[in-house]
């Protein structure tokens, strides 16, 4: 998977363009006879609860751009799994039984999904991949550079070190999810060689409990003092690790990672509780996936194939057309200029009364 993050420079100035309609792909076109008009459904598969950017972000994000592709007309059903992969797989059937016309689809688990992918082809309904890379004949991909994820969080939390000899602990995302995999194969070059990696955990579900767990068996097995540092996936599992860190009693709290830029992971940046997050443009996403799945099922290919730069490979299948967004480390640095200056949060969001006095000293006004 490594060389899909190989185009990224390249991609990255296409999304950027497209984000702001500047690729002219989003509009009428001529290309090819479209299979359908306006009056187009999307269904829209989203995996979990415990992260909140899925309804949040993402999902009011697509049913908004979908609205706009189709002068209103295009309409979106939407459904979240929690986590379990036998209801997906009911959501999914239901919406092929439905005759939805497009299938945008984050998977539960990339693996098991891959029948009710084939279901969906067998039916004539394209099926993108939304986040994660699921099994099975997909017709495309959007997501981030999961990889580049990981080198951001890995380097990050390397140049917080101070020696070689400095013990981290590594609270990885869930088995059944292919980006994980790829989170800690682009952290895991970063730390290799930099910090000594005394413990290692996956966590099922990307479950902040289960996250907690683990961490408090590392402090048992490493001792409180002698963590110099936390590799934490996501923000979620973040919030997890802390806990477990201070029911110990760790009253300074080593560097924490994160992903996802939740607005309790920006308030605990702000409060020097977690160290950084990872910033992922949930609008750059969100927009493509609309913008894909729309051109997609209008026939437009010349649309497509321009949204669609990138390529990548499943387990079952090769060079599935994919587009690819670029990421950013989010610090006490940059909260501005990011999460702020996109509109995600307003200061005031994340300024409550308890991080007041903290965001008085970063200047966040």
């Amino acid at each position: 998977m490594r060389r899909i993050a190989m185009s990224v420079a390249a991609s990255t100035l296409t999304l950027s363009l497209a984000g702001c309609g500047m690729l002219n792909v989003t509009g009428d076109s001529t290309d090819a006879s479209p299979t359908k008009g306006n009056d187009v459904t999307v269904g829209v598969l989203m995996p979990e609860k415990t992260n909140t950017r899925y309804a949040e972000f993402d999902y009011p994000i697509i049913k908004a751009k979908v609205a706009s592709l189709t002068n209103k007309q295009g309409k979106t059903e939407y459904a979240n799994a929690d986590s379990d992969e036998d209801t997906q797989a009911s959501q999914m059937q239901k919406m092929i039984d439905e005759k939805v016309d497009v299938i945008l689809l984050d998977a539960v688990d990339s693996h098991a999904i891959a029948g009710m992918v084939k279901k969906a082809k067998d039916a004539g309904i394209p099926v993108i991949a939304y986040d994660r890379l699921a099994e099975g004949p997909i017709d495309g991909y959007v997501s981030f550079d999961n990889e580049l994820v990981g080198e951001v969080q890995g380097r990050t939390l390397a140049e917080a070190m101070s020696d070689t000899s400095d013990k981290i602990v590594m609270i990885n995302g869930s088995p059944t999810d292919p980006n994980a995999a790829q989170f800690k194969e682009g952290a895991l070059s970063e730390l290799n060689g930099k910090v000594a990696i005394a413990a290692t955990y996956d966590t099922k579900d990307w479950s902040p409990e289960i996250a907690k767990s683990s961490m408090t068996k590392a402090i048992k097995k490493i001792g409180k003092n002698n963590i110099a540092g936390v590799y934490s996936a996501n923000d979620a599992m973040a919030g997890g690790i802390i806990k477990a860190l201070e029911a110990a009693g760790v009253t300074e709290l080593p560097p924490i990672t994160g992903q996802d830029a939740e607005l309790s992971a920006v308030q605990r940046i702000v409060s020097g509780e977690q160290y950084m997050s990872v910033y992922k443009s949930y609008p750059d996403e969100a927009e493509a996936a609309a913008q894909m799945a729309i051109a997609k099922v209008q026939g437009h290919d010349i649309q497509f194939d321009a949204l669609a730069r990138d390529s990548v490979d499943s387990p079952t299948n090769k060079k599935i057309p994919a587009q690819l967004v670029t990421v950013v480390a989010l610090t006490q640095n940059n909260i501005e200029e990011t999460v702020v200056a996109d509109g995600i949060y307003k200061v005031s969001d994340i300024c409550t009364a308890k991080y007041k006095a903290a965001c008085s000293t970063l200047g966040l006004k």
